[in-house]
């Protein structure tokens, strides 16, 4: 399900994350929450379990105290496709062919997509997916 948070108005369709398609990797922040930062200020949030499938196999990342370094192999590859999936993962696919997949968590916030001008969109807890703007810039 995905939801308006304008106020005042009903939940419309799902928003594309095509903001982020054509961005170029320019940042990784590892902690206990990992931001990826792109050309165009868009930023992705990651709070949970992801999984990253690339040339050499499939890597679990998991933010924390010691999460992996594997995403600095993404530092200048560009996004070719962006979008939240049935149950609220989010899929990047970059052009050298990896394949980044954030993992829906049961009772927190998994990850958040921000771009220019306020738009927002954020994963509830269960993969409900919550829109802020229109993400036209």
């Amino acid at each position: 399900m995905v939801a308006d948070m304008d106020a005042g108005r009903r939940p419309r369709q799902a928003r594309s994350l095509d903001l982020l398609v054509g961005r170029k990797l320019e940042y990784v922040r590892l902690g206990h929450a990992v931001v990826l930062s792109f050309s165009g200020s868009c930023q992705v949030l990651i709070e949970t379990l992801t999984h990253l499938d690339g040339p050499a196999g499939r890597v679990a990342i998991e933010p924390g105290e010691n999460p992996s370094d594997i995403l600095a192999t993404l530092l200048g590859d560009v996004v070719r496709e962006a979008r939240a999936l049935d149950h609220g993962e989010l899929e990047l696919v970059f052009r050298s062919g990896a394949r980044l997949v954030v993992c829906v968590d049961a009772d927190f916030e998994s990850w958040a997509v921000a771009g220019p001008d306020g738009f927002l969109v954020v994963c509830l807890a269960r993969g409900e997916i919550a829109v802020w703007g229109d993400g036209t810039s």
